[in-house]
């Protein structure tokens, strides 16, 4: 199989046909663009997702926990704590694993998070470290009903923030041959970014019909993905698709494509009055924008001017096209 996430015609037949909901302990599981589930025990309901992050760079473990996090942000919950597991290669030194705890537990202190346990052990079958994490959570609030169509499609920040975070800091000696130390540094400062945190409970309290993590494929990946989870077509303005500078000279420089370079920290919300919920992000200093709205038909467009493009199930990620191994 490709390198990255697996293709939706392999996820379904090869893992989701596998997956029953069994349980009546369980109110939402997995499936397409559903990353979150939800479990409920009498008065109780716990939010739990796991994200793995096996590429060979510095940030691993910070983004793996990013993920994780932000998976229960999009889904309408709020992480408390996590578990951790590596698989490591046996090159590896301690001082390496030491590195890598030290990084997920700075990252949990920042986000308020407790790590709860885990699992670590070396393998000769893998070449890189392999960082799992889980996490768990409490729901912010429910989600509004109604009509999923006509709704207000508003992104927040900017598109291809994790890939070009990844990207500044571990081929930042090639980029300065290129770019000014400002622009590759600018770049690096992304991470201040990659919580979902602060805009998923700003838009829960709004009241909106649901919320995509945009990861994994960009935000062309997650737009398809939103409009098949929901059911409905979409039409989106690529103009109106917030991008940073810095992530589109980065991209020109490994030739990727922005659209679909991996978007960690950059949510889809759905909701009626898109221009309200901006104003309510922008107030409370997160960038956003509407940058379309769902349709009654399935069609999935992203309009350019004239030009009209229908988007298909998200590709490999455009950041498995860098060779990170020399880096």
């Amino acid at each position: 199989m490709k390198k990255g996430k697996i293709s939706q015609n392999v996820l379904k037949r090869s893992v989701l046909k596998y997956i029953q909901k069994e349980n009546t302990e369980m109110l939402k599981g997995a499936g397409i663009g559903e990353d979150c589930a939800f479990l409920t025990d009498e008065d109780t309901m716990t939010a739990v997702s796991t994200q793995t992050v096996a590429l060979p760079v510095s940030d691993a473990a910070k983004c793996a926990v990013h993920a994780a996090v932000n998976n229960l942000a999009a889904g309408g919950a709020k992480a408390h704590s996590i578990t951790v597991s590596l698989t490591l290669p046996v090159e590896c030194e301690e001082q390496e694993l030491q590195r890598i705890m030290k990084q997920t537990a700075d990252t949990c202190k920042e986000l308020s998070l407790q790590i709860a346990g885990g699992h670590t052990e070396v393998s000769d079958y893998v070449k890189t470290p392999v960082i799992t994490v889980t996490a768990l959570g409490k729901p912010f609030s429910k989600a509004v009903d109604g009509d999923k169509t006509n709704l207000d499609i508003v992104m927040t920040k900017w598109i291809g923030l994790e890939g070009t975070i990844i990207l500044a800091k571990e081929k930042e000696e090639e980029l300065l041959t290129r770019y000014p130390i400002p622009i590759v540094k600018a770049a690096q400062g992304f991470d201040t970014y990659l919580s979902l945190i602060p805009e998923a409970a700003t838009a829960m309290m709004s009241g909106v019909y649901t919320m995509h993590d945009m990861r994994s494929g960009g935000v062309f990946g997650a737009l398809y993905e939103l409009a098949k989870r929901m059911g409905v077509g979409l039409t989106v303005d690529l103009k109106q698709i917030p991008v940073k500078q810095e992530t589109i000279e980065i991209c020109e420089f490994f030739d990727l494509n922005p659209y679909e370079l991996l978007s960690g920290g950059s949510l889809l919300i759905v909701t009626a009055n898109g221009d309200k919920l901006v104003e309510e992000l922008l107030e409370a200093n997160i960038f956003a924008a509407v940058i379309g709205k769902t349709t009654d038909n399935n069609d999935k467009v992203v309009l350019n001017e004239e030009e009209t493009r229908f988007l298909e199930p998200a590709k490999a990620d455009e950041i498995y096209k860098v060779n990170f191994e020399s880096a």
